[in-house]
């Protein structure tokens, strides 16, 4: 199991989610659901890196949370994840989130343990590809 606090700014709310959105900036000044799962990942990596290799890390594939209350600027919350599953190169975990008062999130997210010479090669070919069609 991994622990980790993090205090909510007014960074982490609504409004200031996307600077091209006006309808997000006249929402409440809350935790953003996006940062919930920001959050939510960021303990499952912290959770797993010591136990990887060097030169390999993770990347989220799969997130199915649920954000079941409010948490305004200024409460402290805090994620909990545990590893429930290890297949391969998959990780699966449990995680839950709390503001002081709240239960305010819960749920599973799945990892996938990458090398990154490998990874950066992979988005390497890619940009060249898009690069070629663009000049075609």
């Amino acid at each position: 199991k991994h622990i980790c606090p993090c205090g909510v700014r007014p960074t982490k709310a609504v409004p200031l989610r996307y600077d091209e959105a006006p309808q997000l900036q006249v929402m409440p000044e809350v935790f953003a659901t996006g940062f919930l799962v920001g959050l939510m990942e960021w303990t499952c990596v912290q959770l797993l890196e010591p136990h990887l290799d060097e030169g390999e890390g993770s990347l989220g594939t799969h997130i199915d949370v649920s954000h079941k209350a409010a948490t305004p600027v200024g409460f402290t919350v805090t994620v909990e994840a545990e590893c429930i599953e290890l297949r391969g190169p998959r990780a699966k975990f449990k995680v839950s989130a709390h503001d002081g008062v709240d239960e305010i999130g819960a749920g599973t997210h799945e990892r996938f343990i990458i090398g990154w010479d490998r990874f950066n090669k992979g988005v390497a070919a890619k940009q060249a590809r898009a690069a070629a069609e663009a000049g075609a």
